[in-house]
């Protein structure tokens, strides 16, 4: 009984190992079996669990059914240097050291390239992201090894413009970089290594929907506003006996005593009102005297007639003219006093004929005066001049200015600052992500894992930083808006070699 259970255990037990085996034959045809001589150019890196597990060991190790772990050897890496994230910040031992500029170059320890670089560690978590798993439809080697490729040309391992058809070294002594068939299919795009991308300072920025307000700065010069002038003359034959203690530049209010006259023309129409004080033509000749109320008061309160009158100030402001002097005659409309409400002027700038459509009524406006540092008037456009200057090709605009201090004085020189958009949201990237070449304007799209599309765009107006984009980029795009240049000469490069070969195949 006992040696029949024996027997039964014997056979359960060589069931299991068939069945163990069996099922690692298609993991184990990952496995090559190489010579001595081929082991140490190719030497292993790490051993991974033959199970596809994420587990790796840098030593010979066995899983929980006492299986090998499957050896990876640096050909096989070598695949996926260029899909490598940056090093992780863990505390575990590193697995092995990987080439810096990118290159092919592998090291079991510590090491620095011919230009004093530091090798990047390499530790398992780096790996999971890019181990794809054994015995599938992908392997750990996605494509057929390098060695088994037809190699192109050699490429300059700085991405310089120069290739070789034949294995070299740079001036520093740097090995050239095969370029195997295959590598240059996606002839849209140039794939540049992850650890070279953040090495050279490439940033991304997602396109957005935005309105675009551009500042358009031009030089004006200040103006008195023209309905803010008021001209003092009398409307008939004047003789002045006293003019008040006022002077060109003084400020005077309203109501203020500017002179005192006498005139034979009023004196008579105030003689034939006080004479008829019910007729009604004699009042409208006072009136069209311009006779000041007062006046007409006094004489109904008094019942006399003043031989002189006082003519008062029209309004607030600063008196731009004085000719009025005592003794003198003046005529009926001859200027007297030129007053000025200064409190609010104009800045007449002038606008580039490219520029002048984009302005609109009541944009607003910053003004600052080139005499006062630092200081700034916020103003709003009220009128654009109906005519071009066929000189300058401009257009002037008026922006109406509020001087409470007076500070703005006639003919002062500024800089206007005007917000000109026109609302509408536009497709926008910065303005650093455009490459202008002159003949054509192009963006690079950043589509993951190390790829760039350089992609040829359509731009508009422009203003704060950014850059309208009418053709070629959609909303949440993400563009390359630092080290783009680096990138773009890397695209440039590629079709070059790309032309190259070519050739050389015909």
């Amino acid at each position: 009984m006992t040696s029949s259970f024996r027997l039964m255990g014997a056979l359960a037990l060589a069931g299991g190992v068939a069945c163990a085996a069996a099922s690692a034959i298609p993991l184990l045809s990952n496995v090559t079996i190489v010579s001595a001589a081929q082991a140490e150019d190719d030497p292993v890196l790490f051993y991974r669990d033959p199970m596809g597990g994420p587990e790796v060991s840098r030593t010979p190790k066995k899983d929980g059914m006492g299986m090998d772990f499957l050896a990876v050897r640096r050909s096989v890496v070598v695949a996926l240097n260029a899909k490598l994230p940056a090093p992780s910040r863990s505390a575990e031992a590193p697995l092995f050291w990987r080439d810096a500029m990118g290159g092919t170059e592998i090291s079991l320890s510590p090491k620095k390239d011919s230009m004093g670089m530091d090798f990047l560690p390499v530790r398992a978590a780096d790996l999971a992201a890019v181990l794809p798993p054994l015995g599938g439809a992908a392997p750990l080697n996605t494509s057929p090894e390098p060695s088994k490729k037809r190699i192109l040309y050699y490429r300059n391992p700085m991405g310089l413009a120069d290739v070789s058809p034949v294995p070299k070294k740079d001036a520093m002594g740097m090995d050239y970089r095969p370029v195997y068939e295959g590598e240059d299919d996606d002839s849209s795009s140039v794939h540049i290594a992850t650890g070279k991308v953040q090495r050279t300072g490439v940033r991304t920025e997602a396109a957005t929907t935005r309105s675009i307000v551009s500042k358009i700065i031009v030089p004006g010069v200040i103006q008195l506003d023209e309905r803010r002038i008021t001209l003092v003359s009398t409307r008939s034959t004047t003789f002045i006996e006293k003019v008040a203690e006022v002077t060109t530049g003084d400020q005077v209010r309203k109501g203020q005593v500017l002179f005192r006259f006498y005139s034979p023309e009023i004196a008579s129409a105030a003689a034939q009102y006080f004479s008829n004080p019910g007729f009604e033509g004699a009042r409208k000749r006072l009136d069209v005297l311009d006779v000041p109320a007062e006046f007409i008061a006094e004489i109904d309160r008094s019942r006399k007639i003043p031989l002189s009158l006082e003519w008062r100030s029209p309004r607030d402001g600063v008196v731009f003219e004085r000719n009025a002097y005592e003794g003198m005659r003046a005529d009926p409309g001859q200027q007297l006093f030129k007053i000025v409400d200064m409190t609010s002027v104009w800045a007449l700038v002038d606008v580039a004929e490219r520029d002048y459509m984009r302005i609109k009524i009541g944009q607003k406006v910053s003004v600052q005066p080139r005499g006062m540092a630092g200081r700034s008037f916020s103003g709003v456009v009220t009128l654009v001049y109906p005519q071009i200057n066929k000189e300058t090709r401009t257009v002037r605009i008026r922006v109406e200015l509020q001087n409470p201090d007076l500070l703005l004085k006639p003919d002062m020189y500024v800089d206007a600052e005007i917000a000109a958009g026109e609302g509408g949201k536009v497709v926008t990237v910065p303005d650093s992500a455009v490459i202008d070449s002159g003949a054509k304007q192009l963006v690079l799209i950043d589509r993951g894992e190390g790829r760039f599309e350089p992609r040829a765009v359509r731009t508009g107006r422009r203003g704060e930083g950014s850059v309208e984009i009418r053709e070629g980029v959609a909303e949440g795009d993400k563009v390359v808006t630092s080290a783009n240049f680096l990138i773009d000469a890397e695209s440039n490069l590629k079709a070059a070699l790309k032309g190259l070969t070519m050739g050389e195949a015909k």
